[in-house]
Parts: structure tokens; C-alpha cells; sequence
């Protein structure tokens, strides 16, 4: 079976068939899909070795795996892992995964993969202020995106996010249109990127409606039993809940349950969990996210085209938590 056979199934040139192997960003959308599904049909296996030695990668790229934490928002990522290995194979990339519990130690895994290995790029996840590892491949000139803005740093690299302070905007928009008007906020400490974006979302949305917002949040490490105690007290002078995550959300809602106190409650990320118990949640659109990072990977790989950003509206998915 050879590149020729695919290209008289699927009536186009060699060269096309080897463009969408090997750049089929290049290749139009139509086009590809009729190559790829002629290569499905014949069954025909590229030989890895020789499509290396033309064109001098090796089509492999590395992320890593997220610590589990509790479960519940560690899922998330996973959830980003799995849209990227599914988008990586049609575009003729292989995944490979590693572990790391903090910068240094991730930074210490580049050097170890990149002697070991002959790896094409990054894919970084879970970005935040001062991140050393995006300076670190920089410096180097290593390839790589990221799932997440460059936190108070210039956009010098490609990334990928989603708005999350229009997530929480969407969820107190929704709580305001449905009655509720002492809303509180349920975030993490100061000085998280993505939770201090989320509670802007809220913060913005009630000061434009001429709501106070002072004295309505509250910050705590992420878990279910950190945010069951944070807000416990607050329950009383409030009637709804914009939470930072759904493990958060969780624990505010067992704290209305025990406490007496009806209280409607928003959660961030639509974990498998929020979908099971009834949470109202806001969703990424992970599997979209993911294929873009290997997307914008073509471009970085080819350093043909300038460091693109891409913005996406995460969505707001209603259940029992909160009365329509």
C-alpha cells in the first residue's frame, strides 16, 4: 500500500496525500477528510522512520498529566487530554504523557524528555503569574503552546483559553434575571489567574447592576470541605452563589442543606460530578480547546506565522441547584 494507491482512491495528487500526512493544515477541510478516510479504508500505515528522516520531526509531542486532587475538578484536564489525543492522530501527531508536581520540577522533566527523546514541541496546561516554564522553552528555542493565557506576562507564544470571567458574568447575569439580588462569591485566594478572572466576571456583573458585592465573597483552597466551611456563615444574607469551581459548589451546597438556609448555586467547569447531583455549572469547551492547541502547534512548528491567541465563551448549563 503506498501514498499513490491512497491518492487514486481518493482522486487527488501524491503530494496531496502527503500534505495532509505530513502539513494538513495546509490541505482544505473537504480535501482532508476524503484523504484520511481513503487512508481509513485501505488501511495504509505511514512509515514513521522514513517520513522523519524528510521531513525532521518526529511528530511527537508531550503534556502532562494533572495531579488527581479531589476528583472532582482534577477531571477537567483530563477531560482537555483526551480532546488533544483525539485531535493529535488525524493530524499525524503522537501524545506523550509525563508527571511533575510544580515548575521546577516539570522543568526538570523538559531537559530529562528532551535527551531522551526527539521531541517536536509542548503542550502546557494549567499557566499562571511568573510561569517559568513558557520562559524556560523560550529561552531555548522549544516549541510549544499553551492551554491558558500568560498571566501579567506579554503574548509573545500562542496559547489557548477560555473567558473565564465571562463564565461567571453569564451565571450572575442568569441569577439576576431570575429574581436573586444578594449574590455571593465563592473563590479562591488572591493571586490565581484564572480565579481571580472568575471572580471579576462576578464582581463586573453586580457592580453594573448596582448591587453591592462587598462582604459577599469569600476565599478558600478548592475542595468540598474547605468551601462547606467558608461559607457557612455567609449563607444567611445570601440567596444565590457564584462559585469558582464545581468542588467549591459542592460544598456550598451541603452547607445550605444543613444550615436551613435556600441558597442557588453556580458552579465552574461541568464535571461529571455537577452532572450527576443536579449542579448548575459553567462549561469549557474543552474538546474545541484542545484541537486548536494542535492547530496553533502547526504554525509554531513551521515558525512561518506569528504567535496567535484564541478566545473561547465557555457556556452556562442550568440543573436543580438553580430554580429557573
Amino acid at each position: 500500500m503506498t501514498i499513490a494507491t491512497v491518492a487514486e482512491r481518493a482522486g487527488v495528487s501524491r503530494q496531496t496525500v502527503s500534505n495532509v500526512l505530513n502539513t494538513p493544515e495546509v490541505v482544505r477541510e473537504e480535501t482532508r477528510a476524503r484523504v484520511i478516510e481513503a487512508i481509513e479504508a485501505l488501511g495504509y500505515r505511514a512509515n514513521q522512520a522514513a517520513r522523519q528522516m524528510r521531513t525532521g520531526r518526529s511528530r511527537l509531542i508531550a503534556v502532562r498529566i494533572e495531579p488527581d486532587r479531589d476528583g472532582i475538578n482534577g477531571s477537567v484536564l483530563d477531560r482537555f487530554l483526551h480532546g488533544l489525543t483525539d485531535a493529535a492522530a488525524p493530524a499525524g501527531y503522537r501524545v506523550m504523557l509525563y508527571t511533575a508536581t510544580d515548575d521546577t520540577e516539570e522543568i526538570a522533566t523538559f531537559e530529562s524528555l528532551l535527551t531522551s527523546y526527539d521531541l517536536d514541541a509542548f503542550v502546557l496546561t494549567s499557566t499562571h503569574h511568573g510561569d517559568a516554564r513558557t520562559s524556560w522553552l523560550a529561552e531555548r528555542g522549544v516549541p510549544f503552546v499553551t492551554f491558558g493565557r500568560p498571566w501579567g506576562a506579554p503574548d509573545t507564544h500562542s496559547w489557548v483559553d477560555v473567558d473565564n470571567a465571562a463564565g461567571t458574568a453569564m451565571a450572575t447575569r442568569h441569577l439576576l434575571g431570575t429574581g436573586h439580588r444578594r449574590i455571593g462569591f465563592l473563590g479562591w485566594p488572591a493571586g490565581s489567574g484564572v480565579g481571580d478572572a472568575r471572580r471579576d466576571g462576578w464582581a463586573s456583573t453586580l457592580a453594573a447592576a448596582g448591587l453591592p458585592g462587598t462582604g459577599l465573597d469569600v476565599a478558600v483552597e478548592d475542595g468540598i470541605d474547605s468551601g462547606a466551611a467558608a461559607v457557612a456563615d455567609l449563607l444567611p444574607s445570601l440567596d444565590a452563589l457564584v462559585c469558582a469551581s464545581d468542588s467549591l459548589a459542592l460544598g456550598a451546597l451541603r452547607a445550605a442543606r444543613e444550615s436551613g438556609h435556600p441558597c442557588a448555586v453556580i458552579g465552574f467547569d461541568d464535571t461529571a460530578v455537577a452532572r450527576v447531583v443536579g449542579l448548575s455549572s459553567v462549561s469549557q469547551p474543552l474538546t474545541e480547546a484542545a484541537a486548536c492547541c494542535i492547530d496553533l502547534l502547526a504554525g509554531v512548528l513551521d515558525r512561518s506565522a506569528p504567535p496567535r491567541q484564541l478566545l473561547f465563551e465557555p457556556s452556562l448549563v442550568l440543573r436543580h441547584s438553580t430554580p429557573l
